[in-house]
């Protein structure tokens, strides 16, 4: 973990996460691309058992606000979601699919939740509704 980063988990909080495509391309731009994240997103949620609360594709990058998981760690569960995509989108690509990190706030009480996911949802409209 590079310095000066802290990440608090396994508090029982909610995470506001963010990550990024490679170079913010727009990888995720087409609706195939954000079908394919979202049949990764319900897959990790069901494996580490967390809940999805928001989230919205943009198409160079993911907004989440999910649960702590039941099974595992954010740290393990977010790789997981970011390999499966990158898997099934960018098999034969040069250049890797995501950047390596990801963004992990911590939401620690209700103003911030609702803060976070207003936030989710006004990328929604951006995007002209696409998830």
């Amino acid at each position: 973990m590079p310095w000066g980063l802290k990440r608090s988990q396994q508090t029982d909080n909610f995470h506001f996460i963010t990550f990024s495509c490679y170079k913010r391309r727009p990888n995720l731009g087409s609706p195939e691309s954000r079908s394919t994240f979202e049949t990764a997103l319900e897959r990790v949620r069901q494996q580490y058992e967390l809940c999805a609360y928001g989230y919205v594709v943009m198409p160079e990058h993911v907004h989440l606000l999910v649960s702590e998981p039941e099974r595992g760690t954010l740290a393990q569960a977010m790789p997981s979601l970011k390999q499966g995509v990158a898997r099934r989108l960018a098999l034969r690509a040069a250049d890797s699919f995501w950047l390596e990190r990801y963004y992990d706030f911590n939401v620690w009480n209700h103003r911030k939740f609702v803060e976070k996911l207003r936030y989710i949802h006004r990328g929604r409209a951006w995007v002209g509704g696409a998830s």
